[in-house]
């Protein structure tokens, strides 16, 4: 009869943890990365493209910089980061990589006219984001009382 009882037992426990306290578990951990990536994404400054011509020895190509805003001046400055860099015509230079990278830096220096960058458009991306962040609070709320 003792066997009968923890089996039982046993069963309706295994049975509370597979259907109820498990899944609870799969979804608060679902839950935590999709908000640590959304938030990485609304932490994503604005990113534009800046274009400038380049003349060296009688021989020029337009330079084509795609940059991330970290910050804006009172001035109408706007520092940035590198994230990529092209020349259009390949034979004006050669430098790839980080090495081109470096040179733009130095050309064109950390801070770039805040008019003469063309911003990618990412304002509906933007709301997307905040409704998904909302809906996974409204669901943490509900499912957990948190």
């Amino acid at each position: 009869m003792l066997i009968f009882w923890t089996l039982l037992i046993g069963a309706a426990l295994g049975y509370m943890f597979g259907h109820y306290i498990n899944p609870n578990l799969r979804l608060r951990k679902a839950i935590k990365e999709a908000r640590a990536l959304l938030t990485t994404a609304l932490e994503e400054k604005h990113k534009g493209v800046y274009k400038t011509i380049v003349t060296e020895q009688n021989q020029s190509s337009e330079l084509v910089a795609e940059v991330r805003e970290l910050a804006i001046t009172s001035g109408g400055q706007v520092k940035v980061e590198y994230l990529s860099a092209a020349y259009k015509n390949p034979a004006f230079r050669t430098r790839k990589g980080e090495a081109l990278l470096r040179e733009v830096r130095d050309l064109l220096g950390d801070y770039l006219p805040l008019n003469e960058i063309e911003w990618y458009e990412n304002s509906d991306r933007l709301a997307n984001i905040n409704k998904n962040l909302n809906s996974l609070d409204n669901l943490q709320k509900q499912h957990f009382g948190e």
